[in-house]
Parts: C-alpha cells; structure tokens; sequence
C-alpha cells in the first residue's frame, strides 16, 4: 500500500488517501472473494480517486471482486460495469468505454 513510512503515526496525521488505502489493506487481510466499496473516493480529491481506482482495478485483477457505490461519473466509468439505480430500481446497465482494458 505504499504507507510503511506512515506506520508510527496517528490516524489524524494521515490523508484522505492513506487513511483509505488502509481501509482498503484491513478489507484485504481476510482474504475475501468480495469487497464492498461505498463511496470510496467521496472525500478524495480526483489525484488520489485516481490513485484509489488503479488500486481496485489490481486487487480485482487478483480476482477479489469489488462493488463500488457512488454517485462520481469519473469514478463509474473507470470501472468493469455500471448499473445505474434510480429509487432503487435498475434504470441501465452498461460497459463503459473508458476503460478499455476489460472486455
């Protein structure tokens, strides 16, 4: 995760994007064959969403499957499928383009 430096300090002397790459390490120490991610980059700045997505994309290259929740269309579109709920029924469903190395 790229925070071993960090180890030593206090929770509230760590960004926005090492406090949830550590989340996203505590997600991945039970080995699970699924990670529900809400809202993930909500409280990120769109470098560090970025940087939060490329990770998603290698855990889910490990083939840990990730369900992500947000309402960021940037963040949607880096992503495998989208489906889209509008009061809680599914309106669409797609590929997005954007990311063209899923098929």
């Amino acid at each position: 995760m790229g925070l071993l430096e960090w180890a030593e300090h206090m929770p509230n002397e760590l960004s926005g994007g090492q406090k949830q790459r550590i989340a996203i390490a505590r997600a991945l120490i039970s080995k699970p064959k699924i990670i529900l991610a809400d809202e993930p980059t909500g409280a990120l700045d769109s470098k560090t969403s970025f940087e939060v997505m490329d990770l998603f994309d290698e855990i889910n290259r490990m083939g840990i499957t990730i369900l992500i929740v947000t309402h960021e269309k940037d963040i949607s579109e880096r992503t495998k499928r989208v489906i889209h709920l509008k009061d809680g029924i599914i309106e669409r469903e797609y590929k997005p383009s954007y990311n063209l190395n899923y098929a």
